[in-house]
């Protein structure tokens, strides 16, 4: 897939200034925090501004899940506090090639979701931890699904496109769907 040379991918955001050499804890956004030790170029890109910064990567160093980096001319507090609120960057085409058929959320948000042909949105978010596969949060003509992305419901994915065809289980959809006025109880019906 050819790449913007001005795309850019953020793998973490700095969060405080941590100690008082210029240092500062960050929140990773990454699942390749090794890599560290061969990025030594990063990007602090400011979103309020629009304005991204190079800088040269000293050392780092993990702490209570998160990381702590420490740049080449940031060594004060000072100079520590201008990084608040960045996002620290590598260019889109230097992340880590990934293993057939995993993929990066970020390939996977804004791709459009059918279901046998049935169009049912774009993928807004993905959700980890609520069960053994991440769920695909699907919004479109205001409703929201919570799919499972399952190898065996995906028959095609195309990432260029953005397009994710799927054979759901029949049923899957309406799981979450809200109930209609006839199959509600009144709650003083209850006993």
């Amino acid at each position: 897939m050819p790449q913007d040379a001005d795309a850019f991918i953020t793998i973490a955001r700095v969060q405080k200034v941590q100690g008082r050499v210029g240092e500062v804890f960050c929140e990773l956004h990454t699942d390749f925090p090794e890599r560290f030790e061969q990025r030594t170029r990063l990007y602090a890109w400011y979103p309020a501004k629009d304005t991204r910064r190079e800088l040269q990567l000293e050392d780092y160093w993990p702490h209570k899940g998160g990381m702590v980096l420490k740049f080449a001319d940031v060594d004060s507090i000072e100079d520590a506090e201008l990084l608040l609120g960045g996002e620290i960057q590598i260019p889109l085409h230097e992340r880590t090639e990934l293993e057939e058929g995993a993929y990066y959320i970020s390939d996977l948000l804004g791709c459009r979701v059918s279901d046998q042909g049935r169009e049912l949105g774009a993928v807004a978010d993905v959700n980890f931890g609520t069960g053994t596969a991440p769920l695909l949060i699907v919004t479109g003509d205001g409703r929201e699904y919570m799919i499972p992305f399952v190898e065996s419901f995906v028959v095609k994915l195309d990432v260029p496109a953005k397009r994710i065809e799927m054979k759901l289980p029949e049923g899957m959809l309406e799981l979450d769907a809200p109930l209609k006025p006839a199959k509600k109880v009144p709650a003083e019906g209850k006993q």
